[in-house]
């Protein structure tokens, strides 16, 4: 079916494939696969719902991770329909663990998954990459997302004021505040934040305290 390729390419491709079968893709890509419907259901009164893909063991395997990731968010973005710019997304992603899907990722992997960041918003689809320093995300990526919340930094090291400065410089500047040193001294529950304005427009970054849900178990 396919032709014209070369052995080393060949050779690349199967020494890729070696990695994920020894990681365990296939037990993992087989039957029953996951559907995009089962995550966006909803009630009979319209509220959504939460589904958490428990991926703790998923995750020790960096490579395995990365391509189910990159594959979920490639699904999500040829089924759904195009719904131009909703009020609010019909599905919202968090990827915890975030530098996993970056780490030693080849320059294809990242390109595909700036592209389909940046398109799948089209789809009503929002995504959030979760990670303790913003520097595990490539900038490409990084450019693409508008909604930004950091916690603390702690910074002793040159490395790590760097980071912090670096983290701080992916902020609209706030006049009323030093940004950088903001990270370094914001307290349990609390956050910098910056999101949209109605123009797309990243407003300025403010200093915030996290309201906790009001939630029960049980």
């Amino acid at each position: 079916r396919y032709g014209n390729v070369t052995k080393p390419s060949v050779g690349a491709i199967q020494r890729t494939l070696l990695v994920l079968e020894q990681q365990g893709a296939a037990n993992f890509f087989g039957e029953p696969a996951l559907r995009i419907a089962d995550i966006m259901r909803t009630t009979r009164d319209g509220r959504g719902a939460i589904s958490v893909l428990a991926a703790d063991k998923l995750m020790m395997n960096p490579r395995l991770y990365a391509t189910f990731l990159l594959w979920l968010m490639s699904e999500l973005f040829e089924e759904l329909p195009e719904v131009g710019d909703l009020d609010q997304p019909k599905l919202v992603f968090f990827f915890d663990e975030a530098h996993l899907l970056f780490e030693d990722a080849p320059k294809v992997l990242i390109d595909r998954v700036e592209q389909v960041v940046r398109l799948i918003r089209s789809k009503g689809v929002g995504v959030y990459f979760v990670t303790q320093n913003p520097l595990d995300i490539p900038e490409k990526v990084l450019a693409q997302l508008g909604n930004r919340v950091q916690h603390a930094l702690r910074a002793y090291t040159p490395r790590e004021q760097q980071a912090v400065r670096t983290a701080a410089e992916t902020f609209r500047p706030n006049p009323d505040f030093d940004c950088a040193t903001a990270i370094t001294q914001l307290a349990t529950g609390e956050a910098l934040v910056s999101m949209l304005e109605d123009k797309g427009v990243p407003a300025m970054v403010q200093r915030t305290l996290i309201r906790p849900p009001s939630s029960r178990l049980g």
